[in-house]
Parts: structure tokens; sequence; C-alpha cells
């Protein structure tokens, strides 16, 4: 399937007589897959990878209110999480055409699911903190089986718009449940229930194409070749976008709190802003291969930095729910838009789980610089604006990529 890849799916089929539809469900390398299995299989290892990103706000809040750790220890409590996420990336990435996405989505299950459950048991900071780590070396390695199997696809920013669909539309699910265990069991509670999901997503999750990409010949990066730079460029601008967008993240459900909305009413909020982004990544799946990439990531970025300085300057429930809407679906726009840039410069996969691997290591170090802010000026009101500077300067870095693609696709 690797020779044919070097070639368009028009070309084939006019070549071969075959019809386009039966031709494209032979995407997925390694074998026949119907798109259903496939859309299974990278939608839970979504899911399971981005479980954290999403809903460790709610830890966050719960551990503060039955321990009393401080903003300043629950940040570093968030970029341990978050730090040894990009280490399970960076680690991936030189060895990522000789490895198995689905043998590692079944570490990576197995890792978390300890992790969450062995934290439900402990008030113990510590142990929680090496709990974290637990779980950010288990997303990592799910978020690399994500990225692996998408680069193995003959549209992988399509296939990862699909996953974060379907990945949105459980969790609007989660956002309305996961806040209602809090109340009823605490804290611990809703780290079994985390680990219960886990278990479930890893599960389906077995549904990945299998196999390496070793054999293949048309991977534009071998494992010791420079990124070069414009793939520097394109881990810049993940780095700014990240750090800027997602800084506030994990005192996002405190900030709802304090202008009097419930970590419940909160979750109900999250839910829609979920399901209008299973929306827009449905919609952008549908016409991603149509659209340049330089003018939809300068607009989603600029939108994202925008909502950012929105979430903590509005003082009403109303524009706060409609900027935390706005912020999930421009976010989830941006994702996939700049790893389309990755792909399209290394399809093997290395770029890409690379650019994911700097996605949260600059989440790492924001979310501590976000809490070391909220400690000192004794709020949340600052870490917006400045975010959202953070997150449009992105474009000043990939935009040399995006403009460069665009004019030589025109070229062709």
């Amino acid at each position: 399937m690797s020779a044919l890849r070097h070639r368009t799916k028009h070309d084939i089929a006019d070549e071969g007589g075959i019809d386009l539809r039966t031709l494209e469900s032979y995407e997925v390398r390694g074998g026949q897959r119907s798109f259903a299995f496939t859309l299974v299989g990278i939608g839970a290892a979504t899911a399971s990878a981005h479980v954290g990103n999403n809903f460790t706000t709610y830890l966050v809040g719960g551990l503060i209110e039955t321990f009393g750790f401080s903003k300043f220890a629950m940040g570093a409590w968030n970029m341990a999480e978050t730090l040894s996420y990009a280490a399970a990336m960076f680690l991936v990435a030189p060895r990522a055409r000789t490895m198995d996405a689905r043998l590692l989505a079944l570490i990576a299950s197995i890792l978390v699911i300890a992790a969450q459950a062995g934290s439900a048991m402990t008030g113990n900071y510590v142990l929680l903190l090496l709990g974290r780590i637990g779980t950010g070396l288990g997303f990592g390695l799910m978020n690399s089986a994500v990225n692996l199997a998408a680069g193995r696809t003959d549209q992988p920013a399509r296939w990862i718009s699909l996953g974060i669909s379907f990945q949105t539309v459980l969790y609007a699910l989660v956002a309305i449940g996961l806040p209602k265990l809090g109340e009823l069991h605490g804290v611990g509670g809703m780290f079994m229930a985390l680990s219960g999901l886990a278990l479930l997503l890893g599960a389906l999750a077995m549904l990945l194409p299998g196999g390496s990409s070793q054999a293949d010949d048309h991977a534009a990066l071998p494992a010791n070749q420079p990124i070069g730079r414009e793939g520097r460029l394109i881990l810049v601008a993940m780095g700014l976008f990240s750090f800027g967008s997602l800084a506030i993240w994990p005192f996002i459900e405190q900030t709802a709190k304090a202008i009097g909305i419930p970590a419940t009413q909160f979750g109900i909020y999250q839910s829609l802003a979920v399901l209008a982004s299973a929306v827009g990544n449905a919609v952008l799946a549908a016409v991603i291969a149509r659209l340049s990439r330089s003018w939809p990531l300068v607009a989603a970025l600029g939108a994202c930095g925008a909502c950012c300085v929105l979430l903590t300057t509005v003082t009403s429930e109303v524009a706060f729910a409609a900027a935390f809407v706005a912020f999930m679906v421009t976010w989830f726009l941006t994702y996939p838009l700049l790893l389309r840039l990755a792909y399209a410069l290394d399809d093997s996969g290395r770029l890409a789980v690379l650019t994911t691997g700097t996605w949260l290591l600059s989440t790492s170090f924001g979310s501590l610089a976000a809490g070391t802010i909220a400690q000192l000026f004794g709020g949340y009101t600052l870490i917006g604006p400045l975010g959202g500077a953070i997150c449009i300067s992105a474009i000043v870095a990939a935009w040399p990529v995006a403009h460069r693609l665009d004019r030589n696709e025109r070229a062709r």
C-alpha cells in the first residue's frame, strides 16, 4: 500500500479501473479495514489520550477543596502530568516508524488505569504527584499511538478531526457526570470514574490499526534526520499556541466559580462546548482536504486567542459560557490544522509526535506560570489576556510554512 501513496487516489483508480470509493476503503495501511473500526479505534484512543487535558480541572478543584492544597501546588501537580505526557511522546518520536500503535495503546491504558485508581486512595501530595506522572506517561503513549495510526492513513488531519468528533461526543456525557460524581463521592469518586473510563476506552483502542511503518518507503524523515527549519517553526507555533491557550485550563472551573458558577453548572457548559466542538470537527473533517493551509489556521488561532482573553475578564455567566464554548470550538479546530502542517512535511508521524509532545511541554510550563500568577495576584484575571496574546503570536511562526505549502500546491 505504501507504494500506492506515491500517486493520487484518482491516478490509481483511473489506471486500474477501480471505483474511487472502493479504493478509499484501503486508506488505512496494514490491510482492508472498515471505516467504523478505524473511527472507533482512533476516536477511543484520542478520547483516552485527552482525558487529563479536559477533566483534570475538576480534580484540581476537588483537591483544593478537600485537602487545602495551594494554587501553586496544584499548578505544579498539573505540570507533573503534562511534563510526563510530553516526555513519553519525545521518547516515542525517534522510534515512531518501528512502533506498533496498538501495543502503545495497551501499555498506556494499563498505566492510566493503575495511576487513576491509586490516586483515589490517598490524600498525600507526594503520592498524588506520582500518580500524575503515571497518568501523564500513559496519556503520552496513547497520544503517540493516535498520531502514528493517523499518519498511516491517506488523510491524517482528517482522521485526527474525526477522532476529536468521536471524543467530544463522549466528553459531553463525562462533563455532566464527573462533577455530579464529585458531589456525591468526592474527589476519590472522580479518580475512580476516570480509571473506569480508561479501561473502557483502552479496550476500544485495540481497534487501532496495528503494525509499524518500518517497511514503508514513503516517510519523509528518517529517524536520525533533523526536522529542518520548517519543522522547527511548526514546533514553535504549537508551543506558543498551547502555552497561551491552555495556561488557564487547570483552573478554568475555579475561574467559573469565582463569578458564581458552580461546578455542576460549569459541567453543563463544558458538555455544550464539547458537543459544539464535535460538530466543528466533523465539518472540518469533511472539508479539510479542500481548504488552504494558511488562512483557516490564522483565523482559528486569532479566534482562540480572543476567547482566552474573555475567559478571565468577563463577569457574567452568559458571557463566560459563550466565551467558553467558542474557546473549545476554536481550540479543537486549531489543533488538527497545526498537525496538518506537520504531516505535510513528514508523513511518517515522527514530526506529528514531536509537535504534540511540544504541545504538552509548553502546557506544562503554562500551567505552572498560571498557578504562580494566580498565587501572586490573588486571582486569574491576568492569565487570559497574557495567554491570548501568546496564542495569537503563534501565527508568526506558522504562517511561513503554511503559505509555502499552499503556494507549492497551487503551482502543481
